[in-house]
């Protein structure tokens, strides 16, 4: 069963930066790279919803339009974890963040809609919270 973890989360004032990571694990150790991965946030009240994603060999990558020009997913399948950069956050930044693993899409199928879609991802982790103070 993969497994994945999140860290990084935690309080922070609009303007801040903050990094988080997703290190990977489980049976599918030796096959990280058949995993696209992505970020998913969920703030109180609200639907969980795609923040970025990142193709397996890590050259495509996709944002929500609230997070394009701040946010940078990246990915170092070495290490088998996955990093969401946070720069210039705003309180509306504020949510639980998720990670997420998935291996059903292929390739000619990877496009925004369907990269930060839920339920094309079947691993997820327990999730960090980000708080933005204004």
């Amino acid at each position: 069963q993969v497994q994945l973890v999140e860290s990084g989360g935690g309080p922070v004032q609009a303007g801040g930066s903050l990094r988080l990571s997703c290190a990977v694990s489980g049976y599918i150790y030796s096959t990280y790279s058949r995993y696209y991965m992505a970020w998913f946030r969920q703030a109180a009240g609200n639907d969980r919803e795609g923040v970025a994603a990142i193709s397996r060999g890590g050259s495509t990558t996709y944002y929500a339009d609230s997070v394009k020009g701040r946010f940078t997913i990246s990915r170092d399948n070495d290490k088998r974890t996955v990093y969401l950069q946070m720069n210039a956050l705003k309180p509306e930044d504020t949510a639980m963040y998720y990670c997420a693993a998935g291996t059903d899409l292929a390739s000619v199928f990877w496009n925004q809609r369907n990269a930060l879609a839920t339920q094309k991802y079947s691993a997820w982790g327990q999730g960090t919270q980000v708080t933005v103070s204004s």
